[in-house]
């Protein structure tokens, strides 16, 4: 009997935070057979100076999937609003919903402390969906619900901004991921978020949107003497996988080397 096709998810706040911190390894990953989906909490709707929520909404909608279309991903935005996303019950329902619908053997995710509120309550929702998902007297009173998982995923946390908590604290990875063959890949795939770059420079007068991405791939790459690289954590919580599926499934050992 063939091995079931691995099934990866990298879920995170709002398009373009893929981008900047697993696209590297979800490309990796594709390319080793895995079955890749990104997913967005909200589509950005609070990300314009020029466009109504609705209209920049759609517009960043199109752009995260054309991003996704870049490695052979399916990409989904699960609604919420920006600035509006909490860890409440009714939010908990609709991400293990979510869960359950795309069942993935593989999360990769927010990390519980970065700059913003919609990252922090992100990693909360989806770090406890993980393990509710398997649970079958847990409804999530959704219309035709899926079936429960058949296990908790092992899942996996992204760098905050900068590798920094909110107070300005180093987060350092616990492996990385060597993304120096797939980094032009990577760059394309933040390219497709041009209304991300124009919010950016004129709601916080940052421009070289592009330039920052490369700057902190080429950090995290220094660190394990690579040219680019992406950090990592594993949640490990019991009773989440323990055992390191991501680095399996790349061929890699987390410092720069292969397995």
């Amino acid at each position: 009997m063939a091995e079931a096709q691995v099934r990866v998810l990298a879920i995170h706040a709002h398009p373009d935070d893929v981008e900047f911190q697993c696209a590297g390894t979800l490309a990796l990953l594709g390319r080793a057979g895995c079955h890749l989906t990104i997913a967005t909490m909200a589509p950005g709707d609070c990300g314009s100076v020029e466009h109504d929520a609705e209209a920049i909404a759609a517009i960043r909608r199109r752009e995260a999937k054309e991003a996704a279309d870049l490695i052979g991903a399916d990409y989904h935005c699960l609604e919420f609003r920006d600035l509006a996303i909490f860890s409440d019950d009714p939010s908990r329902r609709r991400v293990v919903e979510f869960l359950r619908r795309t069942r993935p053997d593989v999360i990769l995710t927010a990390p519980p402390a970065d700059y913003l509120a919609d990252h922090e309550a992100t990693h909360l929702l989806v770090r406890d969906a993980c393990f509710i998902a398997p649970i079958p007297n847990y409804a999530t009173r959704q219309w035709d619900p899926a079936p429960p998982l058949e296990r908790i995923p092992a899942l996996y946390l992204v760098d905050p901004l900068e590798g920094k908590d909110r107070e300005g604290n180093p987060v350092p990875p616990e492996f990385w991921v060597d993304v120096s063959e797939v980094w032009d890949l990577k760059r394309r795939m933040l390219s497709c978020h041009e209304s991300q770059r124009n919010w950016l420079l004129r709601q916080h007068g940052i421009d070289e949107y592009l330039v920052s991405q490369e700057h902190w791939s080429s950090h995290r790459g220094s660190e394990i003497g690579v040219a680019f690289a992406e950090g990592f954590r594993q949640y490990k919580g019991h009773p989440y996988p323990q055992e390191n599926r991501l680095l399996e499934l790349l061929g890699q050992d987390g410092r720069g080397g292969r397995r």
